[in-house]
C-alpha cells in the first residue's frame, strides 16, 4: 500500500500537528473544547504541537505515517509505561502554547485533562494518547500501520496498551486490534463521554 511509519522528529512537528488537527476536527472532545469551527484547526494544531514538543517526543512514542513521496498523512502519540503523565516542568514549559491554543476555553481543557488523569489505569502500559489520519490518508491502511507498529512492540515486551475512544463508532475498530471497553469517562460541565479501552499483550 506504500505506507511508511517512522518516528517523529522535531522538524516533523508542524506537519504532524496539522495532520492530527485535521483528523480531530470533528471529534466530540475537540468540538467541546474549541466550539468555534473556524478557529478549531489552528487551535488544535497548536495544541498537538505543544503536546508533541513538550511531552510525547521525549518519550520516543510519537510516530507518523507518510506516503512514499514523503507526505505526512497521520500520526500516533504513544507514551511508554510509567511516562504517560506530563512532568511539572514540561507542563510549565508548554503552558503558554496550550493557553494560546485553547484561549478562553483553557478551563474546559484543564477539566478534561483532570478527568482523564483521574480515571487512568495504574498498571504499567503503553498509552495511546492520540491517533489520526487526514482525509487523504484515510482508508489506505495508514491508521492500521500506525497501530500495528506500536502494538507489535507491546506484544514483544509483554506490555498492555490503553486508550480512550472519544467516538463510540470507533470502538469496533479498536476491538479488531484486541482492545476491550473497560469503562466510561464523562467530562465535566456537560462534556462528552469517552470510552476506556484496554488491550492485553498477545
Amino acid at each position: 500500500m506504500g505506507v511508511v511509519v517512522r518516528p517523529v522528529t522535531r522538524s516533523d512537528i508542524p506537519a504532524v500537528s496539522r495532520a492530527l488537527a485535521e483528523a480531530f476536527d470533528d471529534d466530540p472532545v475537540s468540538s467541546w473544547m474549541l466550539p468555534d469551527a473556524a478557529k478549531r484547526p489552528v487551535g488544535l494544531a497548536r495544541l498537538f504541537g505543544a503536546e508533541i514538543r513538550y511531552h510525547h517526543l521525549a518519550g520516543g512514542g510519537a510516530e507518523l505515517a507518510e506516503t512514499p513521496e514523503g507526505v505526512i498523512v497521520g500520526g500516533a502519540l504513544w507514551d511508554p509505561p510509567g511516562r504517560w503523565k506530563q512532568s511539572t516542568l514540561n507542563s510549565l514549559l508548554g503552558f503558554p502554547a496550550v493557553a494560546r491554543a485553547l484561549g478562553r476555553h483553557l478551563r474546559a481543557g484543564a477539566g478534561a485533562v483532570h478527568a482523564l488523569e483521574s480515571a487512568h489505569p495504574t498498571e504499567p502500559h503503553w498509552y495511546l494518547a492520540a491517533i489520526g489520519t487526514t482525509a487523504a490518508g484515510r482508508g489506505r491502511g495508514h491508521g492500521k500501520a500506525l497501530l500495528n507498529s506500536r502494538l507489535a512492540r507491546c506484544d514483544a515486551e509483554g506490555s498492555p496498551a490503553y486508550l480512550e475512544s472519544s467516538k463510540k463508532e470507533n470502538i469496533p475498530y479498536y476491538e479488531r486490534f484486541g482492545f476491550e471497553v473497560t469503562g466510561e469517562i464523562a467530562l465535566p460541565d456537560g462534556g462528552p463521554t469517552l470510552w476506556k479501552m484496554w488491550r492485553n499483550p498477545r
